[in-house]
């Protein structure tokens, strides 16, 4: 049994539990969100001792120099001794510029921040109000081409965040954000490769990105972008896709609706039933998937099996933090987040 100090207090860890378990069984008030070790809210500061290899997995090299490590997925094998990070550490301010409603349920929020932060177009951020609520959503934006960090934010019924956003959230508001994080972006060593994109949901926006960062990166090869609802309310953004289509002969735009009877310009059924249904092999391809989860693991498996290679799958599920255990509909996605 290891031993993990931390500040003027030590607690007793077993085989298998993770250090932030070991906390919260404690009473520690730590910041967290997914517990998968994706979305980085909880991340904390090795003061002694060493860290199972897993702790520290996809945090950038700089971080792992310094010790910093992900808690929910730390299990250690030998005493530790922890710390928390000073939150202006983690987080740079932000000011909420424009917000576009879409839909009843749906928006994309536009940010300047004070720091110009590097970052690539399909990875994710934290965002963090004043009262400590943080939650995870992935970029639409292109660094290159964008001055500003745009979101898109879906309502969920139990979405503590979600519904604040949508509701409260004014021009001019701060914001902190974190991050980047994430291994879902567009790579622009490999122009001739096709490209599948699939998404449900909100998990258009790393979609956009990733298809936007291509085509300004003059990729040669075929894009296509499966985006799935199941209604067609729910397929926004549709002008601005269409528009790219027209814009680039190498690009198409497939949208997907599941729960809809057959509409003139919508393919019938899941959108990745739909991209599968029109390619039999993938070999050589590159594939990113993001949105709700089932959705994508199912389809990374599809993939693997009609010749995708595992490194050219890029995969971004958007885990809920708290309706984890809950069965949840096509149109409840975000990622780690609510």
């Amino acid at each position: 049994m290891a031993s993990i100090r931390y500040y003027n207090r030590v607690f007793p860890c077993d085989e298998g539990q993770s250090v932030l378990d070991v906390l919260l069984e404690n009473g520690q008030d730590v910041p967290h969100s997914c517990k998968m070790g994706v979305c980085t809210t909880c991340i904390m500061q090795l003061v002694e001792g060493d860290l199972p290899e897993q702790a520290q997995a996809g945090l950038r090299d700089s971080m792992v120099a310094r010790g910093r490590f992900l808690p929910c997925v730390c299990q250690p094998t030998a005493d530790i001794q922890i710390t928390s990070i000073a939150e202006q550490d983690l987080f740079s301010p932000a000011v909420v510029h424009t917000i576009d409603y879409i839909e009843a349920d749906i928006c994309r929020i536009f940010l300047e921040t004070v720091t110009p932060l590097y970052y690539r177009a399909g990875q994710f951020m934290n965002l963090r109000r004043e009262d400590g609520l943080v939650r995870s959503y992935s970029l639409a934006s292109v660094p290159r081409s964008d001055t500003r960090l745009e979101f898109h934010i879906k309502r969920l019924a139990r979405g503590e965040m979600s519904n604040w956003l949508l509701d409260s959230l004014k021009p001019g508001d701060h914001l902190g954000v974190q991050g980047p994080t994430g291994n879902c972006f567009y790579q622009p060593d490999n122009p001739d490769q096709n490209m599948l994109l699939v998404g449900n949901g909100t998990g258009l926006a790393p979609l956009l990105g990733i298809a936007r960062d291509a085509l300004s990166s003059g990729h040669k090869a075929s894009i296509k972008l499966y985006h799935g609802s199941q209604k067609k309310t729910g397929l926004y953004l549709g002008d601005t896709l269409r528009g790219l289509e027209a814009e680039h002969e190498n690009f198409q735009y497939i949208p997907c609706v599941s729960r809809e009877g057959e509409t003139e310009g919508y393919r019938q059924g899941r959108a990745d039933d739909v991209a599968f249904s029109d390619h039999k092999s993938l070999k050589d391809w590159g594939v990113f998937l993001c949105g709700y989860p089932p959705m994508v693991y199912s389809a990374k498996d599809r993939a693997l099996k009609i010749g995708a290679r595992i490194e050219d799958i890029y995969a971004d599920p958007y885990e809920l933090k708290d309706l984890r255990k809950t069965p949840r509909s096509d149109e409840n996605e975000r990622k780690g987040t609510n």
